[in-house]
């Protein structure tokens, strides 16, 4: 073997990547150092694009497909080193690699709660989460906008990011939405065909395309839901009095088939237990009782404020404006207010008033009379 031939043995002469991991989307083909022999093999698989970058700047581009790399089919990088015609040598360029395929059941979810105006609940924070599937659609901008000069990108790289972008939109939709609370899960379909929609566009600013996204839950904080639980027990229970009888046949029941002594103590329990019921139903129907004889509360009289001397005096109770209106110290055209007033108004006006002031007659009618 002559000195070129072990020279050129050096050259990398077959270019090609197997992806191990299944979350790589972009890898740079390792030369160590090594340049590229003129005519190598070049393995594209399914799935798969590889670019040439010379000396920083993106070149050719090769789909799925076996190329032998010359310049009949290296027209960029021919133009770019102003390769002579016939030529063969080595020559220095970086082969990237992407993976074209899905990358799928990425997840996303709130690290805080999201804070929501109900119309039933009012104030509540909910939590949620999900996955999506995205693929790149645009390799040169991926590259350009988010791997740069990075020899391994995997989706671990870029799902933070991705993440934060699903939540602030999704957080935005479900504000706009105001779906009330119990009525999220039956719109989750909608809630992600319309995130999707509404982020597909800032996914192709990264070169990317999101082919799905799913809202898988949304929850609420614990407490709230255990309250509601609650809350939804007592509508399944219904009405209480008929539940306390059944739970106490069914305790009367178990204690009678109970064998030995036991089941003379059961039944003693039971029937204790129906007792205790009883009484409780029948004090409550007592106190029901005593309070639908009691006597309504005792009016309240209205008391108002007067204005004297361009002072407010008072309150003065209905008995002490009557005092005052019969010696004259209050008449028709004094002010006063009360809580019933939306301003201050004569006395004349006010209906509880004019009942104190003498009775005038009114004016003789004008004209001729028969």
């Amino acid at each position: 073997m002559g000195l070129f031939d072990k020279l050129f043995g050096e050259f990398i002469d077959i270019i090609e990547w197997l992806d191990k991991s299944g979350n790589t989307m972009v890898y740079r083909f390792e030369r160590y150092g090594n340049e590229i022999k003129y005519g190598a093999k070049l393995t594209v698989r399914e799935s798969q694009v590889a670019i040439l970058v010379n000396e920083g700047k993106a070149a050719d581009f090769f789909e799925p497909g076996l190329y032998e790399l010359k310049t009949s089919n290296m027209p960029i990088m021919t133009t770019l080193e102003n390769w002579p015609h016939g030529f063969e040598s080595p020559f220095k360029a970086e082969v990237y690699f992407f993976n074209m395929h899905r990358f799928v059941d990425l997840k996303w979810g709130t690290k805080n709660p999201i804070m929501l105006r109900d119309k039933e609940f009012g104030a509540v924070r909910l939590r949620a989460f999900g996955s999506y599937c995205v693929r790149i659609k645009d390799p040169l901008t991926f590259i350009k906008e988010i791997t740069g000069t990075k020899g391994h990108f995997s989706t671990a790289d870029i799902s933070d990011q991705l993440r934060n972008l699903i939540l602030s939109r999704f957080a935005s939709i479900l504000g706009e939405s105001s779906i009330p609370v119990l009525d999220l899960a039956g719109n989750y379909d909608d809630l992600s065909d319309y995130l999707t929609t509404r982020i597909a566009p800032e996914f192709m600013e990264y070169g990317l395309e999101i082919t799905k996204l799913l809202v898988e839950n949304i929850s609420l904080p614990p407490a709230v839901e255990e309250a509601l639980d609650k809350r939804t027990s007592m509508g399944v229970i219904g009405n209480l009095r008929n539940y306390s009888e059944f739970q106490a046949a069914e305790a009367m029941k178990a204690a009678a088939e109970n064998p030995s002594g036991g089941a003379s103590e059961g039944i003693g329990m039971g029937i204790g237990f129906a007792m205790a019921n009883k009484m409780g139903q029948s004090f409550n129907t007592s106190q029901t009782e005593s309070a639908a004889v009691s006597p309504p509360p005792i009016p309240q009289h209205s008391q108002f404020f007067v204005a004297i001397n361009g002072q407010q005096t008072g309150p003065f109770k209905l008995a002490e404006l009557e005092r005052k209106i019969k010696d004259t110290s209050i008449n028709r055209d004094t002010l006063v207010w009360n809580k019933s007033l939306v301003e201050w108004t004569k006395a004349g006006k006010v209906a509880e008033l004019t009942v104190f002031f003498p009775q005038m007659p009114p004016p003789l009618p004008t004209g001729n009379s028969n």
